[in-house]
């Protein structure tokens, strides 16, 4: 039986899940939010179709490229901490910049960060449909400064999905 999170003992938080294209941000987050009771966005959603358009014409984005977006993201974020209210976003996050970018919405924001090596990543990338190019994958392994445990969370996605799951639940519990 999944075990669920007793919502009436719960702070409401704000949580980043993050991590490389690939690395199960929506997948995992959807699954991870539904056990926890909180709402779930995927931060793709949020890019303009400019950035959707380069990313499938497998041009990388610049810093410009994605300042608006994170800018989005992040009153998301301040939008559900004003409202007292957990959510967790799905977005790559893969600067120390735009994690704190982010953080404008919520200095308290939870980072759970996906981490996984380039071959497992590269593997799941082909065996889905997915805006994002798989040539794409090294550019984000090369622009990702991986947060310490300083900064976020680390969740080993190598292990099967259910205790990836399993994992990112524990770690959000043991916050509370």
């Amino acid at each position: 039986m999944v075990k669920q999170f007793d919502q009436r003992h719960r702070q409401s938080r704000r949580i980043l899940i993050m991590g490389v294209s690939g690395s199960g941000k929506s997948t995992i987050g959807e699954a991870v939010a539904e056990r926890t009771g909180c709402e779930y966005i995927d931060g793709d959603q949020y890019h303009p179709p400019e950035n959707i358009e380069k990313m499938t014409n497998g041009e990388a984005l610049t810093d410009e490229d994605r300042q608006g977006w994170l800018e989005a993201l992040a009153e998301l974020f301040a939008q559900h901490r004003r409202a007292d209210e957990s959510v967790m976003i799905g977005c790559s996050g893969l600067k120390r910049s735009y994690r704190d970018i982010l953080r404008q919405g919520d200095p308290e924001l939870v980072i759970l960060f996906l981490d996984g090596d380039y071959d497992t990543i590269l593997q799941r990338m082909e065996e889905r449909q997915h805006f994002f190019s798989p040539q794409m994958l090294r550019t984000q392994f090369d622009t990702l400064q991986t947060p310490g445990p300083d900064e976020a969370i680390s969740i080993d996605i190598s292990k099967s999905f259910d205790n990836v799951i399993d994992q990112c639940v524990s770690e959000l519990e043991a916050l509370d």
